[in-house]
């Protein structure tokens, strides 16, 4: 009988982020890469505390370090742990909340007029004669 052959680290990394929970989402991301000048945009197709996968043009390969600017998160560093077509995953080096990454941030505006501070708010100023 044939033992098991062990996982790479990169294998058990993918397994595992498969099978945490994940949020299917449609969201962009900015891309820190190694030799390339300036963030590469990148679409986030899901996302779990351990990872998400990326959709893009990006010119990444298995193994490489990267950093991934979410919203409302902030820069994640990671790697690159499986390349397929115009597709890869990332495993992040600390878990991040994907919530957080969902919240949408409305600012004033982002509302209808109808909806905006008028300045008024805090109640008229009257002065004394």
């Amino acid at each position: 009988m044939e033992s098991p052959v062990p996982e790479s680290i990169d294998e058990q990394v993918a397994a595992l982020s498969r099978s945490a929970d994940r949020d299917s989402l449609f969201l962009q991301a900015s891309l820190g890469l190694p030799g390339v000048e300036g963030p590469v945009m990148v679409r986030v197709r899901n996302l779990s505390a351990g990872g998400m996968l990326a959709e893009g043009g990006a010119k990444v390969s298995q193994g490489s370090a990267v950093e991934v600017e979410l919203r409302n998160v902030g820069v994640v560093p990671g790697r690159i742990v499986w390349v397929g077509e115009g597709k890869f995953g990332i495993a992040f080096d600390r878990p991040v909340n994907p919530q957080a990454v969902r919240r949408q941030v409305v600012t004033e505006s982002d509302l209808p007029p109808h909806l905006r501070r008028t300045g008024l708010e805090r109640g008229p100023i009257y002065r004394r004669r």
